[in-house]
């Protein structure tokens, strides 16, 4: 199968916004704090429970204009996530017609289904698990992706070769899509010494997602959508499509009992949510999203971060968080942590908590600006989702990535060590 060749050929410049936009009422703590997602509950009680990695309000403060700086003035933005070379575009103006739509959300789906457990024994090692292919669509130049790439490179490099790997009816089928097959998709470099981790687990939730989805909303995710569409009569937000992905789903449901209670994390339900409404963003941030395109909108600052085990390394990195000694230890020793265990539910929830702060704190900066001013840009960037969790988890995780390949280095921060990553092999992040 070949995607339909508008693509990626012609990626837009990364959109900005004037912080002083008119007819905007001011952001407020006690309007944002309605109809909160039950995993920032989870969350702080997980963070509280467990009480080991700690916040660093100092920490967060500076940071905060840090990121602000990124967000807003250097116009991190929503639109950045098409500038990424392995990513297929929707077409534009949104056309829910156009195959190249249903096409995308396909691919976002079965990518955000896979979207786990990438970190290597040989890590900084060219031997690691790695996927050879191009640098990007219409790029002739190859390169061998690591980590995450590896999987969008892999299902990149599949549709190159005609194999239809994000049609549900095609993977679903252990006929039609053998396990064979999708080892095949998944084969290492020639340099690595590694295969890709779980692929035993990935073969089962591809089948389980197909089968659903083949079954029940017309074979595509496009459908699953147009379900959510009437479920919630064209009104349905960011969170109400998370919580219908929870619930149809089963590989999705990130959850675990700590002292009794359920945590809940919906790490690949979140970041999939998070991940269409980027794709689909609309080239002005005051225009209606076409995913959501109700009188609510898409109220993205209702998602939290995406909690997996490298934004908590830069968010040590940059003083948010801090460890004890004996997280530190058994990082730096590379042990192993079990999902559910105290320092794993902590690092986790940690991270969500203090990234909630980070963005509170970005808001209440622009809030404090809009008095000066006489402007009122608050309630818009949290709005349009120009201040969110998800985008802030989008800027960290590359920055965390950048850092780590020795292209960026953070300036007029004060940093502590980059250390080791968690090490928890799991399905959920």
């Amino acid at each position: 199968m070949s995607l339909p060749t508008a693509t990626v050929t012609d990626r837009p410049v990364v959109a900005s916004v004037s912080l002083s936009e008119k007819g905007q009422d001011v952001w407020s703590a006690e309007h944002d704090s309605q109809c909160r997602n039950p995993v920032v509950e989870s969350a702080e009680f997980a963070y509280n429970a467990t009480n080991l990695v700690q916040i660093n309000e100092q920490g967060v403060r500076l940071a905060a204009r840090h990121i602000r700086e990124k967000l807003l003035v250097e116009s991190y933005t929503p639109r950045t996530w098409r500038t990424h070379p392995l990513h297929i575009c929707p077409p534009e103006p949104y056309d829910p017609a156009n195959p190249l739509t249903k096409s995308v959300l396909n691919w976002i789906f079965l990518i955000s289904s896979l979207n786990f457990s990438f970190w290597s024994e040989k890590e900084g090692r060219p031997d690691r698990y790695g996927v050879e292919w191009s640098s990007g669509w219409n790029v002739k130049e190859r390169s061998v992706h690591t980590g995450y790439w590896s999987l969008v490179a892999a299902i990149d490099r599949a549709l190159a070769e005609d194999i239809p790997i994000t049609d549900p009816n095609f993977y679903g089928s252990e006929i039609l899509c053998p396990d064979s097959l999708i080892e095949h998709v998944f084969r290492r470099a020639d340099q690595s010494d590694e295969s890709v981790p779980l692929i035993k687990e990935r073969i089962a939730i591809m089948r389980e997602v197909g089968y659903i989805l083949s079954n029940g909303y017309g074979a595509s995710f496009k459908g699953f959508l147009d379900e959510f569409h009437r479920r919630n009569g064209g009104n349905g937000t960011a969170l109400d499509l998370v919580k219908m992905v929870i619930e149809v789903f089963p590989s999705f449901r990130d959850e675990v009992y700590y002292e009794n209670k359920k945590v809940c994390f919906w790490k690949r339900a979140q970041i999939l949510v998070a991940e269409i409404w980027a794709a689909f963003y609309p080239a002005s941030p005051t225009d209606t999203h076409p995913i959501f395109p109700g009188s609510k909108g898409p109220e993205i600052r209702r998602l939290t971060m995406f909690a997996d085990y490298r934004v908590p390394q830069i968010l040590h990195h940059l003083s948010i968080l801090t460890y004890p000694q004996s997280l530190l230890h058994r990082l730096h020793s590379h042990a192993y942590l079990p999902s559910g265990s105290k320092e794993e539910v902590s690092l986790r929830a940690a991270s969500i908590v203090s990234v909630e702060r980070v963005r509170e704190e970005i808001l209440r900066l622009i809030t404090e600006e809009d008095k000066e001013r006489g402007s009122s840009a608050s309630k818009l960037v949290s709005d349009a989702g120009l201040v969110s969790s998800v985008l802030i988890d989008f800027y960290l995780w590359d920055l965390a990535k950048k850092i780590e390949n020795g292209k960026e280095k953070i300036e007029g921060l004060q940093t502590t060590e980059l250390v080791p990553i968690h090490r928890t092999r799991s399905i959920w992040y």
